[in-house]
């Protein structure tokens, strides 16, 4: 008998969907648990003692921190179609490249940019447009719909805020990273993602998730504003 599959989350967590999508894509049967990150459970603050957040995945009596953490143990545990490449040359070098592209490299400027304005807020605004035209340029060069080929993998899912906030970044932060005739190749690979029928099938309702970051936008401004003096 499978051991079950449990996964703490929070709605708008864009990390919780990085996991939520690698079951859904792997075709793993899960039970979501629901978090409130303002009143955290004991549960998650047991499991999760050194970053108190989410996700937290659990399988049988063991758990997994870190989203993409999750996303790797869920690939190796589990059958189903591989969200890495099987080639070690293709894997190291688009797969986890890219991943790490998005997760180190271009996710701090994307949230940055989102939550601050006025004079910081256009630096980190230029940081991530030059970002943005070294992904356009992978996903023209390499003619696939995905960043590593042409199913949703390891890196998509790395860069899944990217899909998950682009259509509202402009009503949440006041400005545009993205003109309406630049990146045509990073707009259809946002557009295959969000319509990947696994995928789709874990996206928050695109109006539910624009009210909840309205609700936290104060909260999210003053967080990275604590972030921006510790640099």
């Amino acid at each position: 008998m499978a051991e079950p599959v449990k996964l703490i989350g929070a709605v708008g967590s864009p990390f919780t969907h990085r996991a939520e999508a690698a079951l859904r894509l792997k075709g793993v049967p899960y039970e979501l648990i629901h978090e409130d990150l303002d009143n955290k459970s004991e549960l998650l603050l047991r499991l999760n003692p050194l970053n108190k957040t989410v996700p937290v995945l659990l399988h049988g009596d063991r758990a997994i921190c870190e989203s993409l953490v999750i996303v790797q143990y869920i690939d190796e545990a589990f059958d189903g179609p591989p969200l890495l490449p099987e080639e070690p040359y293709d894997r190291a070098t688009t797969a986890r490249f890219w991943a790490h592209f998005m997760e180190h490299k271009f996710s701090m400027p994307f949230w940055m940019a989102l939550w601050l304005d006025g004079e910081p807020q256009k630096g980190f605004v230029r940081e991530a447009r030059e970002n943005l035209a070294l992904l356009e340029e992978h996903l023209q060069a390499q003619g696939k719909k995905f960043l590593a080929g042409d199913s949703v993998g390891y890196p998509d899912l790395a860069g899944s805020y990217i899909p998950l906030m682009l259509d509202m970044f402009k009503e949440l932060s006041g400005t545009s990273l993205m003109g309406d005739d630049e990146y045509p190749a990073v707009r259809q690979w946002v557009k295959e993602y969000n319509s990947d029928e696994a995928v789709k099938s874990c996206l928050t309702n695109k109006e539910q998730l624009a009210a909840y970051f309205r609700v936290k936008k104060d909260k999210y401004k003053m967080m990275v504003k604590a972030m921006l003096k510790q640099q």
